[in-house]
C-alpha cells in the first residue's frame, strides 16, 4: 500500500510540472490559422451542423478543425498539416 503513494505521489507531482511547462509557453502569442476550413477534412469551420470546432495550438502554430474528431487524424502526420498551414498564410500574405 506504500508503494501506491509513493507511486501516486509521483505521477501528481509530474502532472503539475508538465502543466506549469504548458503554462510557460502560452505567454507566446501563436501565430493566427488562416484558413477558414478544416486543414485535415475541408470542412468549413462551423459549430452550425452539430459539430462543434476544436481549437488548440501546436508548436506555436494555432490550429482549428471542424471537430474534435479530426484530432486524431491530424496527431497521425502533424507535419503534413501544418505545411498546409504554413503554406496558406504565405498565400494568404501574397494577396
Amino acid at each position: 500500500m506504500n508503494a501506491f503513494f509513493k507511486v501516486l505521489t509521483v505521477a501528481t507531482l509530474l502532472t503539475a510540472a508538465s502543466v506549469r511547462a504548458d503554462e510557460a509557453h502560452s505567454d507566446k502569442k501563436a501565430k493566427p490559422y488562416p484558413l477558414k476550413t478544416c486543414v485535415v477534412s475541408g470542412e468549413e469551420i462551423s459549430d452550425k451542423g452539430g459539430m462543434k470546432p476544436h481549437s488548440f495550438v501546436h508548436e506555436g502554430q494555432e490550429i482549428k478543425l471542424c471537430c474534435k474528431s479530426c484530432l486524431k487524424d491530424f496527431n497521425k502526420d502533424p507535419k503534413k498539416y501544418v505545411k498546409k498551414i504554413e503554406e496558406a498564410a504565405k498565400k494568404d500574405g501574397k494577396k
